[in-house]
Order: C-alpha cells, then structure tokens, then sequence
C-alpha cells in the first residue's frame, strides 16, 4: 500500500523530507535517508545512482521524488543547484578534499583579480570628499574590513549601517563629491534592490562589490567588482572578497602615498598612545 502524498509540499529538499518521513513506506523511507545525508550529491545523481547507492528501485525513487514535489530526478537537481547557488548550506558527504577547495580558492581568485579595474576604482575612491561603506549580513565582514582598510589610507571613511542605525541619515548628506561602496553578496536582505535604486538615483557614485548574482545591479552602478565565492563546502569562501578588500585598500593609498604615509604613521602614533596592540 503506498503511502498518501504530501498535499502541497514546501520549503527546501531538507525540509521537505524531513517533513514527510513520518509518512513513508520502508522503501521511501531508506531512500530519504540517503538523500538526507547526501543533499549536496543529489545536485549531481540521477535517479539511476540514488536508487542504486541507496539500495531501493528506481521506481522508489522516481515516486519519492513526486511525493517531496519534484516532477523528475532534473528537478531535483535543478533545486539542489539553486539552493547552493543562492548561498543556502548544502553540506557534502564525507570530509571535504583540500585540493579541490584549493583548486575552486584559485578559480576565484583568478576570476576576481582579472576582472578588477583598480585604475579606475582607486582614484575614484581616494579622491573622494567622503566615502561610506554599506554591507549587510555576510557581506558585513568585509565591509567591515574594507571600512577598516581605508581608514589606514585615507579619512572620511565609514561604515553602515552600524547597530540601532538606518541608512536615510548616511545618505542624505552624501552629493557627486562622495562615493558609495556597497558589499553585497548572495543571500542579500529584500532592502538590497531599494538601496540600489535610491543610491542610483543620487549623484553619488556607486561601487559594488558582490559575487555573480549581483551583476543583475551592474547597470545601476558606477563600477561592479565581481567576487565569486563558491566553495566546494556547504559554505560560501570570501577568500577572494578579502583579497580583492586588500588590493583596494593599497591602490587607494598608492593614489596618494605621501599623505597615506603620514595618516600611517598617525595612526601609529595613536595606538601607542592609547596602548591598544600588543608589543613585539
């Protein structure tokens, strides 16, 4: 006797099983643990090797995938892809390989190295009265970070939104002598598409950092930095954010290296005072 299906299923592929393991057949249920267990695979598997590394027919497999609301095995690994190019965890069976992360770390890189313009970008943001840094969630790090490395090379640098802040304040009092970098990689807030279109619509130039689903933004902005961040982990690598952040940072202050010397040394001096770093 099959067991009903699920009226209207929902969510992810985890969800969803996980919601329907109550309901099903011994058969069902062995197979749903398989996919359980190996979620990132099943972007790759077929309905064939499901059935095959989990020990039931493909028939199983083919209704089990109907049950969860999948019309076929395509489906399935169409949804899996989706989930994991949003930014979604998807964690792979077994311990990750460090050739294959090193090998996908490298692909990054070479990707957001060759497609950076620092001979526009730099200038742009060193000559700039003022410059805000917005970012949020994940990308809140970097731009944490890159708030941070600018600050190094030149004043006027800040960072949002910071806690019990809204953005209206940043950017109302920004004109064409500013610039806007905004951090955004996958996994954005609803708000995201509203910032872009706002910060568009001032005079103040826009550069935005984020990974390849961000360049549907691109025609908003002044500048789009491309940072991929797919990792062969259930989690995103900003290994080539980070260094992307740092090559910014150093063309900017290369833009002026006398004066970003100085701010250096300043700060230096500043730390020493307020004996916030360790001593070596």
């Amino acid at each position: 006797m099959t067991s009903p299906s699920l009226a209207h299923p929902e969510g992810d592929i985890g969800q969803r099983l996980s919601a329907a393991m109550a309901s099903l057949s011994p058969q069902e249920l062995r197979a749903a643990e398989f996919m359980r267990d190996h979620l990132a695979d099943l972007g790759l598997y077929n309905a064939a090797e499901v059935a095959r590394l989990s020990g039931v027919s493909k028939a199983t497999i083919s209704r089990l995938y109907r049950r969860l609301g999948f019309g076929n095995a395509e489906e399935v690994r169409d949804h899996v892809r989706a989930l994991r190019s949003s930014g979604t965890p998807v964690a792979a069976d077994g311990p990750v390989s460090f050739a294959s992360q090193i090998e996908r770390e490298s692909l990054n890189l070479h990707a957001a190295l060759g497609a950076l313009n620092l001979p526009e970008i730099a200038p742009l943001i060193a000559g700039a009265r003022r410059v805000l840094v917005v970012g949020f969630r994940n990308s809140y790090p970097v731009a944490l970070h890159l708030r941070q490395q600018l600050a190094q090379a030149r004043d006027g640098v800040s960072l949002a939104p910071l806690p019990g802040q809204s953005l209206g304040e940043e950017l109302a009092s920004l004109d064409g002598r500013d610039v806007i970098v905004v951090v955004g990689f996958r996994r954005r807030p609803e708000l995201f598409p509203r910032l872009i279109a706002a910060t568009s619509a001032r005079p103040t130039p826009v550069v935005l950092l984020g990974d390849e689903g961000a360049r549907r933004y691109s025609t908003q902005v002044q500048h789009f930095v491309v940072c991929p961040v797919d990792s062969v982990t259930a989690f995103d690598s900003y290994a080539a954010a980070f260094s992307v952040v740092s090559l910014i940072a150093a063309a900017v202050l290369g833009e002026n290296l006398r004066v970003g010397r100085s701010r250096v040394a300043e700060i230096g001096l500043s730390y020493g005072e307020l004996d916030e770093l360790e001593r070596f």
